[in-house]
């Protein structure tokens, strides 16, 4: 079954999801991740200096087929899951809905900034899942730090 965490507290969420993306990346795991267009953009910026030393390798969906099995990971605008769900084993949802399809994916995360409509979005997301039967791992990022 589909693993799914929510990490809560995300002071900037795009800043916290390339640490995150860092991180996976860094462990081997591709990772498929699906936001709006604005968020999109912000994090294909943000991935190019996630450090002076890193380097995440990424593109999105509107990439050669053969740049996209390249990369670790994959931006994607799409409301859903498409395609690409057999080649990452990791989907980061930034999306305000559930996408269909998610359980295709070993692992789900969920980043919920502070900001409170976002969190309102996060539990209707919760609600979701847990009425299809999934148990999530919770994520508290204000008692780490921001972490």
């Amino acid at each position: 079954m589909t693993a799914l965490a929510f990490h809560f507290g995300a002071p900037d969420k795009v800043a916290y999801t390339c640490r995150l993306l860092r991180k996976a990346v860094g462990s081997g795991v591709r990772v498929l991740v699906l936001s709006d267009a604005p968020t999109a953009s912000r994090l294909d910026s943000a991935l190019w200096s996630v450090s002076p030393t890193d380097f995440v390798a990424h593109c999105d969906t509107s990439a050669a087929t053969a740049v996209q099995r390249r990369s670790a990971v994959l931006l994607s605008t799409a409301e859903q899951v498409g395609e690409q769900a057999p080649d990452y084993a990791v989907l980061v949802n930034l999306r305000s809905e559930v996408p269909d399809g998610f359980a295709s994916f070993n692992r789900v995360i969920e980043v919920v900034s502070v900001d409170e409509d976002d969190r309102q979005l996060a539990r209707r997301r919760w609600k979701r899942y847990t009425e299809l039967g999934f148990s999530i791992q919770r994520h508290d990022l204000q008692l780490k730090g921001g972490q």
